[in-house]
């Protein structure tokens, strides 16, 4: 397909996927906010982000492009980190 070899397909495959995963992160903000009637960051949110993440860190490492790894790799850190203060702020509220 296109001169394309399985190997390549199989790539892009994964690249679309990590490209999915990520776009359903504003899927989800978009449909809790518009429930709630006002702008709501869920935590599902986060989780799509780094596994969107790191599906396309996997996929530019593959194609060798430092820009690429470099933004993603960079933005899983926050994300990690969101997701972290994510927890700590419940287990505060909980302790409280």
């Amino acid at each position: 397909m296109f001169g394309y070899s399985w190997e390549d397909l199989i790539w892009i495959g994964i690249g679309f996927g990590g490209q999915a995963l990520f776009m359903m992160r504003f899927v989800v903000q978009w449909w809790s906010s518009e429930k709630a009637k006002q702008v709501v960051i869920p935590v599902s949110f986060w989780y799509f982000s780094i596994f969107g993440g790191l599906v396309l860190t996997v996929y530019a490492i593959h194609r060798s492009d430092p820009v690429f790894i470099f933004g993603q790799a960079l933005s899983l850190v926050i994300y990690f980190r969101n997701l972290h203060l994510h927890y700590r702020g419940k287990g505060r509220a909980a302790a409280s």
